[in-house]
């Protein structure tokens, strides 16, 4: 039989057999409650010890369970279970699905199988009480990232240009084949609908240029900015300036690259027109196919980064522009415009990329170097605000085997999930939906 550490209470040690030493009263009690529940330190699992367990007192069984799971991948195989008790008892022992183990001991049990009750009679044997022990470990990996395609085809593959937004409670997935418009829309990534042709929108228009605020979309071309809250109708607006592309929604406006006089200068979208911000880039800035990720830095300060993509002489750019808002400072509205190199000299020019915030840190999906040559499937990842990137771990965080390297994807953070659609590579254009989800990120 098995031996089975137990710690008794306040009132001190007896053995279980109930022996005492001539001449010798031993008290007894009417109580049978158990106090507390652990398991001892085991070095090869560090969470073992730490794993908290509620006891809970019922009018028949007890229970005994840990709210917060272990870590994924704890043994329970082989434990010490330790148990305090609110009086010394007159007997305990565990009951299990293959035995009935009397507490005499110190070794170790499995506590992988179940159920498990812990029966406990107080040493006046008036008073027996029964709890059941739950002892629970994370059924999955909780960094893992776990992938589903929701869509193997929104359209019929074609030679043609995507831009996915979020429109309301919806995605809108506008598409261009270089003559015609289309527009799609979904709920979820998973069900789409044919909305049909957009109109009033200029020839020629670049769709991977719209941008959404959430409730309207924005496009700029020549000396126009053009406005639609159902991707459909599109009204035109007097720019005042020539529009080289639209930025990005941050900070709770709409950012355009205009020419002022001759220079690139940041321009934003209020009141119905382009309002100049004084920021002008001093260096090379792209005009397409650039990545773009919104969030807050560990300093408390709003921040936008602009990555990538080719200049007005078709030259692809390494670049990477932060623009930062300050409340303490009045120049320039408070926002301040900065450009970093990318740390990767092995993909150091990047156009057609797409960039996420996702659990504290960037993630970059898909795109090409300067010769056109694919990255491939892997992710890089951010830990410093993309000041560094490195290869996401490959046994945890990589995209689906039959999953094409691309570029020109969409991606989307929405609750939590990661969505990726369509996007291009030499020879096929996709417009599949797939969706990502990091195991922990929303366990409490």
């Amino acid at each position: 039989m098995k031996r089975i550490l137990y710690i008794l209470g306040i009132f001190g040690l007896l053995f279980l057999s109930g022996c005492e030493s001539s001449g010798t009263k031993v008290s007894t009690s009417s109580v049978a409650e158990l106090t507390a529940f652990s398991f001892a330190k085991n070095d090869s699992f560090p969470g073992l010890a730490q794993a908290v367990f509620t006891i809970e007192e019922r009018l028949d069984t007890g229970l005994v369970w840990n709210k917060d799971s272990m870590l994924f991948g704890t043994r329970l195989d082989s434990v010490v279970p330790k148990f305090t008790f609110a009086a010394t008892p007159g007997a305990a022992y565990l009951t299990m699905p293959d035995t009935t183990c009397v507490l005499t001991g110190y070794d170790t049990l499995n506590f992988a199988q179940g159920p498990i009750y812990l029966t406990i009679r107080s040493s006046d044997k008036t008073v027996t009480k029964t709890y059941e022990i739950r002892a629970t470990v994370h059924q999955v990996d909780p960094d893992l990232y776990e992938w589903t395609q929701l869509n193997s085809g929104i359209y019929p593959a074609d030679d043609s240009e995507q831009r996915v937004v979020e429109l309301g409670n919806d995605f809108v997935m506008l598409v261009s084949n270089g003559f015609a418009l289309h527009v799609y829309s979904s709920p979820d990534g998973s069900s789409w609908t044919d909305l049909g042709t957009p109109t009033g929108l200029p020839a020629g228009t670049n769709v991977r240029q719209i941008i959404s605020d959430g409730t309207t979309l924005y496009y700029g071309q020549a000396d126009k900015i053009y406005t639609s809250t159902d991707a459909l109708s599109w009204e035109s607006h007097d720019a005042k300036y020539t529009v080289h592309t639209m930025l990005l929604y941050w900070n709770e406006l709409v950012w355009a690259l205009v020419d002022n006089a001759d220079a690139y200068e940041l321009a934003i979208w209020q009141s119905d027109s382009l309002q100049l911000t004084g920021i002008q880039p001093q260096g090379e800035f792209p005009i397409s196919d650039f990545g773009t990720v919104t969030f807050q830095s560990a300093s408390l300060r709003e921040r936008a980064m602009i990555v990538g993509g080719f200049a007005e002489n078709g030259k692809s750019l390494n670049t990477r522009w932060n623009i930062e808002y300050s409340r303490h400072t009045t120049e320039n509205g408070g926002y301040r415009l900065q450009e970093f190199s990318i740390d990767r000299p092995q993909f150091t020019h990047l156009t057609g990329i797409s960039l996420i915030s996702y659990n504290d840190q960037l993630m970059l999906f898909g795109g090409v170097d300067e010769k056109m040559s694919y990255f491939g499937r892997e992710i890089l990842i951010s830990n410093n605000e993309g000041l560094t990137w490195e290869p996401a771990d490959s046994t945890k965080n990589q995209l689906p085997d039959v999953y094409q390297a691309r570029q020109k994807q969409n991606a989307i953070v929405r609750d939590n999930y990661i969505y990726l659609f369509g996007g291009q590579d030499a020879q096929t254009t996709y417009s599949d939906v797939y969706r990502g989800h990091l195991n922990s990120i929303d366990w409490e």
